[in-house]
C-alpha cells in the first residue's frame, strides 16, 4: 500500500529522529503538475484520515488541512524503484511480475509454485518474505491464492495484512470482499453498486445472461472475464520482470553472508548444480549470471560470456575467479546467491578422426584462453572479425567482442578477398582496355608494373541507400585479380563506369589489396 510514498521516502537519507519525517505521523501528500494545475498524487494514512482524496486540487487540500506537508511526485521513480523491488523478490522465486495498479496500489505477483520447501513451507516462506520486507522499510499486505486476481484482492481488501485463501477455495474466500477487488473499472463499480451488487459472492451468484443484459457495452465483458480469472475459470497470462531461463540454481542463506571467500565457495557448489543441468539437456552456457540479493533490497553480480559453449564446471567457476569476486558489493551481507545460463547452445558429442584431434584441441585451448582474457581484461579486450551489412569490402567486416563473433558460412556469390586489404584503397596509374578491361599495366607507389594475367571483373553496386559522410561519390566498381610479370598478385578496381553516365568525375582505378 502506499507505493508512491514508500518509493519517495526510500529515496531519501532517514533523519536520525523519525518524528521528523513528515510521513510517518503529519498529513503528507505527493503533488503532481497536471495542465489544470497541482493535483494530489498519493496520501499517507494521516492525510486520508482528514478526508483528502487522490486527484483532489492541491489549493483544495490545502484549505482543508492547512499544515499539510507535500513533496513533488516522481512517476519515473516510482516505476524504477518497483522494477528494483522485483529484482529483490526473486530470491523467492524467478517468475515476479509488475501489477502497475494505480492510486498507490502498486504491486508484485509472485509465483512461489516449486520454492516453499526451501524456506520451510509456504506459511513460513510468506511471513518471512513480510518481515524481510518490513525490514527494508516497505510496508506490505500479501494475499495467497491460487490465481492473481485472488491474490490481488486478499492483499487489497482482505481483513489482515496477510491472507491465505485454502487451494480451491478461492470463492467463498471472496465472497464477502467488495466488488472492487476484481480491479474493475470504476464506472462499472459504481454501476454495480447501483443494483446492489456490492459483494462479489452477489455478483458470483447472479446468472450472467441478467448480468449481461444490465451491462449493454464492453463493462460486462470486463466484468465477467475478471471474475473468472479471480475464480480460477480464465487464465491470466502475466509477464515477468526477468525473463524465465531453463537453467537457473540459486540457494538461500539462514544467515547474511558478508565474506568474499564464502560467496566463492558457494559459487563453485552453484556451478557444479548448474553443471549437471546441462549435461543431463545436452546443452553449453554462452553466459553465465552470478546475481547476490543483498539485505539492504540491492543486488550484485558478475556477468561472464563464453568464446564457445561449455559446460565444464571447473572451466566456469574459473571464469569467475578471473572476473574478480572481489567486484561484488555484499554491502551488509546478502541472504541469496542465484547462478544463471540465459544464453546456451547444444553441446552435442563429436565423432573425431585420429587426424582432426589435434586441430579440435587447440580450438578448445583457444577458446578457453579467449575466455579467460575476456574475464580478466573485459569482453571488448579480446576482438574477432564480425560479418557486416555491406556489399563494400572495406566495410564488410567489423571488429567486435570474440565471444560475440559469428560463424556464418561463406556467401558463395562474393568472390576470394585478398589477406591484406588497404583501408582506404590507394590511387594507382592504370592502362586497361574500354569500357570494362582488365589494367594491362600500372603503376603503384611510382613502381610500374606489367600485367600478365587477369580475372575478372566483379561488379559492385554503390550503397546509395546508406547515408555517408565520405567526400568521394557513391560509383559503381568492377574488381579485378591480376599478377605481375615477378609474380605479385593484386586486388585492383575501377570506380566508375564509361558508360557515358558515369563519367564525371572520369573513373579512377585503385588498389586495394594483395594476395599471398
Amino acid at each position: 500500500m502506499d507505493w508512491p510514498i514508500t518509493a519517495w521516502r526510500a529515496a531519501r537519507p532517514s533523519p536520525p529522529d523519525a518524528s521528523a519525517d513528515p510521513t510517518v505521523h503529519k498529513p503528507f501528500a505527493l503533488v503532481e503538475r497536471t495542465p489544470h494545475g497541482l493535483i494530489l498524487h498519493a496520501l499517507n494514512p494521516a492525510a486520508r484520515a482528514l478526508g483528502l482524496k487522490l486527484h483532489q486540487s492541491h489549493a483544495d487540500a490545502c484549505a482543508i488541512v492547512p499544515d499539510l506537508a507535500s513533496a513533488p511526485a516522481d512517476p519515473g521513480e516510482e516505476a524504477r524503484a518497483l522494477r528494483r523491488l522485483a529484482g529483490w523478490m526473486e530470491r523467492y522465486s524467478p517468475f515476479v511480475s509488475l501489477d502497475p495498479s494505480p492510486g498507490g496500489l502498486e504491486g508484485l505477483f509472485v509465483d512461489l509454485t516449486g520454492g516453499q520447501h526451501l524456506f520451510g513451507g509456504e506459511a513460513a516462506m510468506v511471513r518471512g518474505m513480510r518481515a524481510s520486507l518490513r525490514r527494508l522499510g516497505v510496508p506490505a499486505r500479501i494475499g495467497v491464492a491460487d490465481t492473481p486476481g485472488a491474490a490481488w484482492a486478499l492483499a487489497r481488501h482482505g481483513e489482515a495484512a496477510l491472507t491465505f485463501a485454502p487451494e480451491g477455495g478461492a470463492k467463498a474466500v471472496l465472497a464477502g470482499l467488495p466488488v472492487a477487488a476484481l480491479r474493475l473499472e470504476v464506472s462499472a463499480i459504481q454501476l454495480l453498486n447501483r443494483f446492489g451488487l456490492r459483494r462479489i459472492g452477489a455478483l458470483a451468484a447472479l446468472p450472467r445472461a441478467a448480468l449481461a443484459r444490465r451491462f449493454q457495452d464492453a463493462g460486462a465483458l470486463n466484468v465477467l472475464q475478471r471474475l473468472d480469472q479471480a475464480l480460477g475459470h480464465l487464465p491470466e497470462p502475466l509477464t515477468p520482470v526477468t525473463a524465465p531461463t531453463l537453467y537457473r540454481v540459486h540457494r538461500v542463506f539462514a544467515e547474511p553472508m558478508t565474506s568474499l571467500e564464502a560467496v566463492a565457495l558457494e559459487a563453485a557448489a552453484l556451478t557444479d548444480r548448474l553443471a549437471l543441468a546441462l549435461e543431463r539437456d545436452g546443452m553449453g552456457a554462452r553466459r553465465l549470471h552470478l546475481t547476490g540479493f543483498r539485505v539492504d533490497g540491492r543486488t550484485t553480480g558478475l556477468e561472464v560470456r563464453l568464446a564457445a559453449a561449455s559446460r565444464r564446471a571447473g572451466h566456469l567457476i574459473r571464469l569467475f575467479k578471473d572476473k574478480g569476486f572481489e567486484h561484488l558489493d555484499l554491502g551488509f551481507g546478502i541472504d541469496g546467491l542465484a547462478l544463471s545460463a540465459p544464453v546456451t547452445e547444444p553441446l552435442r558429442a563429436r565423432q573425431t578422426s585420429t587426424l582432426a584431434e589435434g586441430d579440435q584441441a587447440q580450438d578448445a585451448r583457444r577458446d578457453a584462453l579467449v575466455d579467460r582474457l575476456s574475464a580478466r581484461l573485459g569482453d571488448g579486450a579480446v576482438l574477432a572479425p564480425h560479418l557486416a551489412e555491406s556489399w563494400l569490402p572495406e566495410t564488410a567486416e567489423t571488429l567486435g567482442p570474440y565471444a560475440a563473433r559469428s560463424e556464418a558460412p561463406a556467401n558463395p556469390s562474393v568472390g576470394p578477398r585478398p589477406i591484406l586489404m588497404f583501408d582506404p584503397p590507394e590511387p594507382i596509374e592504370a592502362v586497361a582496355e574500354l569500357p570494362d578491361g582488365a589494367p594491362a599495366r600500372f603503376t603503384w607507389r611510382r613502381a610500374a608494373r606489367r600485367v600478365l594475367r587477369a580475372s575478372g571483373p566483379e561488379r559492385l553496386g554503390p550503397e546509395w541507400w546508406k547515408e555517408t559522410g565520405a567526400r568521394r561519390p557513391r560509383r559503381t566498381r568492377d574488381y579485378y585479380r591480376v599478377e605481375d610479370d615477378h609474380g605479385g598478385r593484386y586486388w585492383v578496381f575501377r570506380e566508375g563506369l564509361y558508360d557515358g553516365r558515369d563519367l564525371d568525375p572520369p573513373p579512377s582505378w585503385w588498389m586495394h589489396g594483395l594476395f599471398p
